[in-house]
């Protein structure tokens, strides 16, 4: 794959930020966009509603160049959010939440060889990476069970098997350790630079793109089979942490969802709604919509808020009455919806720039992020897997 000749450093990228003057956008994470337009070889940057500032490039960013830049997707290609019906006789959160299997502990394709799971598997795990199967990770990932709430547009929705009151899966993961590695073998030797090779660099993402998939179908799998419910093709699965070639340019996405003509689930927080949008941006937006909230507190600042605020059970039982397992106490308080903008304001930003139509909204029932110590799922998974041990 060829790459174009680079336009002078004097003149940098274009940055359009689709966001309203009512929108709390860092200044920092701006600083971070026109240092990405100064880049040799860039061309535009796409600024979404819930941009923030990330490690070395900002989160909430499209951005399209003649050179090939690795470090501006990040470590963990593939990362996306996937939306999976499930239906299920009852939905008591209480109840379902205690019956979330451990999302901590991978699949081993030879100890758990027998896991239901499996059966959404089709061919050879991409890159042979077997590390981490099945589970969610940690930082803002989470697998929800939510609720269709309001539909905005009945036959879209229809179109998408979904209605009012239905019962769903939302899946945000990406590709765990294999982008982490992917990133790491270019940057040991070429830091921030330029891909030398941009066809292996995009074999290798590629790859990873595929991991993260078949890895939010897996843990979709684990957790309709422990609720007692039959698993299903997701309606939605669109990767916000990818790249690709639109006539000839590559399109570095971090935190940014495709937008061509693609169903998004734009995820609020584990305390609001999210939102299910049809997705129409075009070349000033780089064919691309937000994500997701987006963070307007650090995690240092959100630990340190939150612990002021509020205690540890207040965290457990949010605002719309849904329940979130996380035995790690750091990361509620890291991830309290507070930490993040409001949703409806993301929304109404890709609105009124024309970006994205609303289908409908999701409202969470329970919340997963890590598993509670304590739940009986946990314990009897761990005495099941201290007998396989045994046996073997």
């Amino acid at each position: 794959m060829s790459q174009h000749q680079s336009p002078p450093q004097s003149t940098p990228a274009t940055v359009t930020v689709f966001a309203s003057p009512a929108s709390w956008i860092e200044s920092e994470a701006l600083t971070q966009c026109r240092q990405v337009a100064a880049l040799p070889g860039m061309i535009h940057v796409a600024a979404m509603p819930d941009l923030h500032p990330g490690k070395g490039a900002p989160v909430g960013a499209a951005m399209a160049s003649t050179v090939l830049y690795p470090f501006l997707v990040g470590s963990d290609i593939g990362c996306g959010i996937a939306v999976f019906p499930i239906r299920l006789k009852r939905a008591v959160p209480e109840r379902l939440a205690a019956r979330f299997p451990d999302l901590d502990r991978p699949l081993d394709p030879e100890r758990d060889a027998d896991d239901p799971a499996w059966a959404v598997v089709a061919g050879d795990i991409p890159a042979g990476h077997v590390d981490g199967l099945g589970t969610v990770g940690r930082g803002n990932h989470f697998v929800e069970l939510a609720r269709v709430d309001t539909v905005f547009e009945p036959g879209h929705a229809s179109r998408l098997g979904l209605d009012a009151g239905d019962l769903v899966l939302v899946v945000h993961t990406g590709s765990r350790g294999l982008g982490e590695r992917i990133l790491r073998a270019h940057t040991e030797v070429h830091g921030a630079g330029a891909a030398p090779d941009p066809a292996a660099y995009l074999a290798a993402h590629d790859d990873a793109v595929r991991w993260g998939s078949l890895n939010r179908r897996l843990l979709a799998a684990r957790v309709a089979h422990a609720l007692g419910a039959t698993p299903t093709e997701p309606v939605v699965d669109q990767c916000h942490n990818l790249l690709e070639v639109h006539d000839g340019i590559y399109l570095h996405r971090k935190g940014a969802a495709p937008g061509d003509g693609r169903d998004v689930l734009v995820a609020g927080t584990r305390g609001t709604a999210s939102y299910l949008v049809a997705a129409h941006a075009g070349p000033d937006a780089n064919h691309s919509v937000a994500h997701g909230a987006g963070r307007k507190m650090s995690r240092a600042d959100a630990l340190r808020r939150s612990r002021a605020k509020h205690t540890v059970e207040e965290l457990r039982r949010t605002p719309v009455g849904s329940l979130v397992v996380c035995g790690d106490r750091q990361l509620l308080f890291e991830e309290a919806p507070t930490a993040y903008k409001r949703i409806e304001r993301v929304i109404a930003d890709l609105v009124d720039h024309d970006l994205a139509t609303p289908v409908a909204t999701t409202v969470p029932l329970v919340t997963y992020k890590t598993p509670d110590a304590g739940s009986s799922t946990t314990r009897s998974e761990r005495r099941d897997d201290r007998r396989r041990r045994g046996r073997a």
